[in-house]
């Protein structure tokens, strides 16, 4: 486990699909995934065994460490060896939060970083997300100092309208 002051990062377990599904298929988290249709059990099955399997891939179940309780998700993913560079996902899921206000989301987020550069020697942890999901947005520049590195114009396609996505960073230079 890669333990944060309040949370730990440990590997997704087969256990963890069911709560993994139910989270990811809260609408309003939904949304803000590139992956937005409703899941099953068997896209969590396949998904799970592309991911144990992938070596540039890494996911993790956010646990509170005072009771071990699973709060929510987040990985390093698309991990390009050559650039140092990989895809940031993050969410809390515990009591539908998707980002909260007590810590939880800036501690599990500040521990995926380190093990990013730190650990895995990255140089840049990156996302793309949509105009509207502004809480992360906000959260990922405010806390940590990412940077918009562009926008990909009509990128998604959400209630009858088309909206942007921001691509945003974070560079090992900037974060230490």
């Amino acid at each position: 486990m890669i333990k944060g002051k309040l949370v730990g990062l440990r590997a997704v377990e087969r256990e963890d699909l069911r709560l993994l599904r139910d989270w990811r298929n809260i609408p309003e988290f939904r949304r803000n995934f590139r992956e937005h249709k409703e899941l099953c059990m068997l896209n969590q099955e396949n998904w799970y065994v592309r991911t144990i399997n992938s070596a540039n891939d890494y996911m993790f179940i956010i646990e509170d460490l005072s009771d071990s309780k699973p709060l929510g998700a987040c990985g390093l993913l698309y991990t390009n060896w050559i650039n140092r560079s990989a895809d940031f996902s993050f969410y809390i899921g515990h009591q539908n939060l998707y980002i909260d206000n007590g810590g939880l989301a800036e501690d599990a987020a500040r521990t995926l970083i380190q093990y990013g550069f730190n650990n895995l020697n990255l140089n840049k942890i990156w996302m793309e997300l949509y105009e509207f999901d502004t809480r992360k947005i906000d959260f990922f520049l405010d806390k940590f100092g990412f940077h918009k590195d562009g926008m990909l114009r009509e990128n998604c396609f959400e209630d009858g309208r088309y909206y942007n996505s921001y691509i945003i960073s974070l560079l090992r230079k900037e974060y230490i």
